[in-house]
């Protein structure tokens, strides 16, 4: 059987080791549902979806393209040779949007260019800015730009699986005193333990609408100032980049990996708690927590060299508040040891996936629950946590793969419930598990490496589905990495039994000439739109974070004069309250900028934004460009 090839932070496992092959085209059919009209200027949701969008027929047989040589989003990964799929370009890509250089020395970025003309990160307008694919270079993180439509699905699918290599050296921490402390909405978790929904993401929660059950509130001056700064570790010899995957917030500690280590720091003013010492790179951490703080990573047995990547086989359970690693374990696929892509928290549960097959623990003993058979014919590439556990499983070979979709019990792995995908959909990532809802790209028809055309939302009782909602890839700027993360997704949120969806970027109303979107909500039990929209503004871009009981907790990425801002929108009347307004100036300004909402880590909670680059480079190394791993807001 035809496998996909290994994730970018393991090895090449035989010659051949490349990128896979796109999905089979398929010939779709105009979908039945069309959702309203957008505002002028945005984009027709109005519109029947285009050949390539909306619902497939039987696929049709195809040779697969050959992998192109082209632009990939996101992350960067240290110097090795590259898988490829959605989500992080290789070493000789193209860096994520926004990054452009001069062609010179690998690596070296070209110098910052005022606002508004062509430069560093900065494009003008009519040029390539951000959500546009830049001429191949080195992956740069992040500068303010304007918008756009993104680029060509085959060439983020293929180019863009390159999964960043992870690990961070630490640094030191500049800091004003300021006060807040975080309440995650909680998540009651099916089997025997309760998890919480970290502080950002699309996580899933809420029901009927208004503001009932939200735990953010306006503060009475929402003017924010920065709490702390953790400046980005260099990396070691011989690695270009690597991965800083994992950032996590408690009432007391906000907590994010470096090189070798996790780093629990004082979430008002981010001096050192603890340090979790390991001996080599995280490579992933959950977004879910226990009730008693504790979560799961991925890391590597040792430390990643030219010669010997490593691979993530490590599985480990952290104490969030205490400091303190409780357990670390491994699995075996026959008698290799698997190197898992992807890892979550629910009911008490650890489960990891892989191109292997899965594996789960119990959190507290570190007992195993269930690993791969020699003898099973379809493998858990991965899971989702949080209220329900959900296995993604496949089955079939390339082009006639078929997915399972399982609602399992968390401390058997027995299947609940299950929903059959359509043949030969190659991956899919879930959005939320309670309410169940899955994204895909059916036939590569997104158009723009996001990984979804289409979301499924599936009754997690019987495991029927409910509805299927068309989201074009022209249209709508989220996205998942369905190829390894499984549940890591941006621009959406899941709550009120409803689908919140950042629209992509289109021109303003007014005379700015700058970019804006909104978020609009699809009924997940008739995949039809409300009719509610909130507008970023102009020269706003807006991004759903999660749920705060019923109301949607969204990022508004600012234009190149004002900072940035968190505002909620109630759940019935979309009506927007600020929350939090970033300083203004320019060198605050140019750090926030580069944490990216398509791929850095944005978590807020009560009157705390915590925004963490997912890698660490050596792109700026000699000159006198200052990097940063973590920037924290808070108001008074």
């Amino acid at each position: 059987m035809t496998q996909p090839p290994p994730p970018p932070n393991q090895p090449p496992q035989q010659p051949g080791f490349g990128p896979p092959q796109d999905p089979s085209q398929q010939q779709p059919a105009q979908s039945p549902q069309q959702p309203p009209s957008a505002p002028a200027g945005g984009p027709d949701l109005n519109k029947a979806p285009e050949p390539g969008y909306g619902y497939p027929q039987a696929p049709q047989p195809s040779a697969p393209p050959a992998a192109p040589q082209g632009p990939g989003y996101g992350y960067p990964q240290q110097q090795q040779p590259p898988a490829a799929g959605y989500g992080y370009p290789g070493q000789a890509q193209p860096g994520p949007y926004g990054q452009p250089q001069q062609p010179g020395a690998y690596g070296q970025p070209q110098q910052p260019g005022a606002y508004g003309q062509p430069g560093y990160g900065q494009p003008g307008y009519g040029q390539p800015g951000y959500g546009y694919p830049q001429p191949a270079t080195m992956p740069m993180q992040p500068q303010p730009g304007g918008g756009g439509k993104k680029f060509n699905s085959q060439i983020a699918i293929i180019v863009s699986a390159v999964v960043a290599i992870a690990l961070i050296v630490g640094g030191g921490v500049w800091y004003a005193s300021s006060s807040g402390k975080d309440d995650d909405s909680k998540n009651t978790a099916g089997g025997d333990g309760k998890n919480k929904t970290n502080g950002g993401g699309g996580g899933e929660n809420g029901s009927g609408s208004g503001s009932s059950g939200a735990q953010e509130k306006a503060p009475a001056d929402t003017g924010s100032k920065v709490l702390f700064q953790v400046p980005a570790p260099k990396t070691p010899k011989d690695v270009t980049s690597i991965s800083t995957a994992g950032s996590w917030l408690t009432d007391t500690v906000y907590a994010k990996s470096g090189i070798a280590e996790v780093v629990g720091y004082d979430r008002a003013k981010g001096t050192k708690k603890w340090t979790i010492d390991l001996p080599g790179p995280v490579c992933e951490g959950s977004g879910r927590t226990t009730e008693d703080n504790k979560t799961a990573i991925i890391f590597k047995p040792d430390m990643p060299t030219k010669g010997d990547p490593q691979s993530c086989t490590q599985v480990a359970v952290i104490d969030l508040e205490t400091g303190k690693e409780v357990w670390t374990k491994t699995a075996q696929s026959g008698t290799m040891p698997i190197s898992f892509n992807n890892v979550t928290v629910s009911g008490g549960t650890v489960a990891a996936g892989s191109t292997s097959g899965g594996a789960a623990w119990d959190v507290a003993t570190g007992k195993q629950l269930w690993a791969p058979k020699t003898s099973d014919s379809c493998y858990d590439s991965g899971y989702a946590g949080g209220a329900k556990l959900v296995a993604v499983r496949k089955c079939g070979e390339y082009e006639a793969r078929q997915l399972h979709i399982q609602n399992i019990d968390p401390k058997t792995g027995k299947v609940i419930t299950e929903y059959k995908m359509d043949e030969g959909i190659e991956y899919a990532a879930v959005v939320s598990t309670d309410p169940l809802v899955v994204a895909a790209d059916v036939g590569d028809s997104a158009g723009d490496g996001s990984g979804i055309s289409d979301f499924f939302s599936v009754d997690n009782k019987t495991g029927k589905l409910r509805t299927r909602i068309s989201a074009p890839g022209e249209d709508f700027a989220a996205r998942c990495d369905a190829i390894y993360k499984i549940e890591k997704c941006s621009g959406l949120a899941v709550g009120n039994d409803r689908l919140y969806i950042a629209t992509e970027e289109h021109d303003g109303s007014g005379e700015s000439y700058g970019q804006t979107n909104e978020i609009v909500a699809f009924d997940l039990a008739t995949g039809k739109q409300t009719g509610q929209r909130a507008d970023a503004g102009d020269d706003y871009e807006i991004y759903p974070l999660r749920m705060d009981g019923n109301n949607v907790l969204a990022y508004k990425r600012p234009p190149y004069d004002k900072g940035g801002q968190i505002v909620s929108i109630d759940g019935g009347t979309f009506k927007q309250t600020t929350l939090m307004e970033n300083p203004a100036t320019e060198n605050v300004r140019d750090v926030e900028a580069r944490m990216s909402p398509d791929y850095a880590e944005i978590l807020f909670s009560k009157g705390g934004l915590y925004m963490s680059s997912v890698y660490a480079s050596d792109f700026s190394a000699g000159t006198d460009r200052k990097e940063y791993l973590v920037i924290a807001f808070g108001t008074s």
